[in-house]
């Protein structure tokens, strides 16, 4: 998807599918966007709150790099069992402060250090 320079900006947990074959599929791509190079950047604001960069949620632009945050979001989620930027009753705007710091509790102690790592990684502040 990212060397056909397509970012897809909604990478979350019900846009993933597995086939009768077990092949995971990457569904809805309403609001994916293009790019017309690999340096372009995009500057709207889209996406599901939960799953946003620090890019979008500070109004820069940002790239294909948008959906590894979004992934390391998932990967989170799928090993903690909860978003690793948590709120209390939908409230945007605390949810945008914790995006904006990055800080969120280690997933659990059953997974290696290998694995955190690349959570670290995905969930980095710095998309370079």
């Amino acid at each position: 998807m990212h060397d056909r320079k397509i970012v897809h900006r909604d990478i979350k947990s019900s846009n993933i599918f597995l086939t009768s074959m077990n092949i995971i599929k990457l569904g809805d791509f309403g609001i994916s966007s293009f790019l017309n190079h690999t340096h372009d950047f995009l500057k709207s604001f889209a996406g599901t709150y939960f799953y946003l960069s620090p890019e979008i949620v500070n109004r820069k632009p940002y790239n294909d790099k948008t959906d590894i945050w979004s992934l390391g979001v998932l990967l989170y989620e799928m090993c903690a069992k909860e978003p690793p930027f948590n709120v209390k009753n939908n409230d945007k705007k605390e949810l945008e402060r914790k995006i904006k710091k990055g800080q969120y509790k280690d997933i659990p102690p059953i997974y290696s250090d290998e694995l955190k790592l690349l959570i670290k990684k995905m969930l980095s502040l710095d998309s370079n």
